[in-house]
C-alpha cells in the first residue's frame, strides 16, 4: 500500500481510480467490507483501487473554525489515530491511500464542486464507492442520487455500496464509540473486527501500585488521542517499545477513590513483568471489562480484589490463547 499526503489542487499522477471517501474512523468490519468491494472492482477493471480519507477529523476542523475555547480544546472521540488508521487499511489490500488535509476552504466546496475539482481533475477517480450512509460537501446536504447525477456529468460512475449487516445489526463508529463509552469492550471488538488498542507514553505517577504488590505503569492521558471506554478495571493486553510481544496485563481507568483521587488516570499493571518503562511509547489491546471502578475501605482489601481480578483475566485468556502467556504479533 502505498500513502499519498496531498493538499487541495495538487495534481497526482496515479492512473485511473477505483475509489472510496470517508473519515473511516477505526476500520470496523463495515468500512472493510466497502474497502473490500472497491478493490475487488479494481482489479475486475484493471485500475488502482484508493481509498481517500482526510488527516483532520471534519467536525473537530470544523468546530474550531469557530474559534470557540471549549471547541479548540475539545478532546475528539476517536477510535483510531491516523497512524493507526494507515495501519489498518494497510491490512485491507488497497493499492493507494490518499490522505487529503482538511481545512475549511476544502469544507466550503459543494459535494459538485468535490467531485469536480478533487475527484476528477486532481485526482483522476473514475469509479466511486459510496457508504450506505456516507455524505460529503458543504453542510453535506445532498446524498447518493445527487452524487449519482453529479458523476454522470462528470464522467465518474457513482456505486452505492449496500451497508453491511452482520447479525442484522448495522456496523457505525458512532455505534462502536456508544459500546466503548459503555464499557462494552466485547461488543465494539465485534464490530471493529479486532481489539480496541489505544496508544499512549509512560509517565511517571504515584507509586501505590508498589504497595499493592501490583505495580502500575501510567499512561499520559493526554498523549492519548482515542476515545477511553469508561472508567473500570479491564482485561488488557499490552505492547511496549519496539516489541512485537503483546503481554497479559490490567488496566484501571478512573480517579482512584481508595486513594482519595481527584484526577482521571490510565494505570496499567503488566503480568509477569519487571523494568523501568518510563518514557517508553505503549499500545493497549482492550479484551473485556472486568468489574467498575469502586472505592475499598483498606488497602487490604483492594490488594485483595486485586488479587482475585488478575486471576479472573488470566482465566479469561487461558480461554482465549490456552497455555500462552504473550502472544506475537504477526
Amino acid at each position: 500500500m502505498e500513502t499519498i499526503y496531498i493538499k487541495q489542487g495538487e495534481k497526482v499522477e496515479i492512473g485511473e481510480l477505483v475509489a472510496t471517501i470517508g473519515f473511516f474512523d477505526g476500520v470496523h468490519r463495515g468500512h472493510q467490507y466497502l474497502i473490500r468491494n472497491v478493490v475487488d472492482e479494481a482489479h475486475r477493471v484493471g485500475m488502482v483501487s484508493a481509498v481517500i480519507t482526510f488527516d483532520e477529523h471534519p467536525r473537530q476542523v470544523l468546530k474550531a473554525s469557530l474559534g470557540k475555547e471549549e471547541d479548540v480544546n475539545s478532546r475528539p472521540e476517536l477510535l483510531s489515530s491516523l497512524d493507526e488508521k494507515l495501519l489498518l487499511l494497510s491490512k485491507t489490500g488497497i493499492d493507494k491511500v490518499i490522505v487529503l488535509h482538511f481545512d475549511v476552504a476544502l469544507a466550503d466546496l459543494s459535494a459538485r464542486e468535490f467531485m469536480e475539482d478533487v475527484l476528477r481533475n486532481q485526482l483522476n477517480v473514475r469509479k466511486l464507492f459510496i457508504g450506505y450512509d456516507n455524505r460529503f460537501g458543504h453542510n453535506r446536504s445532498e446524498g447518493f442520487d445527487d452524487y449519482k447525477r453529479y458523476g454522470e456529468q462528470l464522467g465518474i460512475e457513482v456505486i452505492h455500496n449496500n451497508a453491511y449487516l452482520p447479525d442484522g445489526e448495522k456496523i457505525s463508529s458512532s455505534q462502536i464509540r456508544t459500546y466503548i463509552k459503555e464499557g462494552d469492550i466485547v461488543r465494539a471488538n465485534h464490530c471493529l473486527g479486532y481489539d480496541y488498542t489505544i496508544s499512549s507514553k509512560i509517565v511517571s505517577g504515584f507509586q501505590n501500585g508498589h504497595k499493592l504488590g501490583f505495580p502500575t505503569a501510567n499512561l499520559d492521558i493526554n498523549a492519548c488521542q482515542q476515545l477511553l471506554p469508561m472508567r473500570g478495571v479491564y482485561a488488557v493486553m499490552v505492547q511496549l517499545d519496539h516489541s512485537l510481544v503483546w503481554k497479559r496485563g490490567m488496566m484501571n481507568i478512573g480517579k482512584r477513590p481508595t486513594f482519595d483521587g481527584t484526577k482521571e488516570t490510565l494505570e496499567v499493571n503488566i503480568f509477569n513483568f519487571e523494568g523501568n518503562l518510563y518514557g517508553q511509547d505503549v499500545s493497549i489491546r482492550f479484551i473485556s471489562k472486568i468489574r467498575d471502578e469502586r472505592k475499598f475501605d483498606s488497602l487490604e482489601a483492594l490488594s485483595q480484589q486485586l488479587e482475585q481480578d488478575k486471576h479472573t483475566i488470566n482465566a479469561l485468556f487461558d480461554r482465549r490463547h490456552p497455555m500462552v502467556d504473550n502472544i506475537v504479533e504477526q
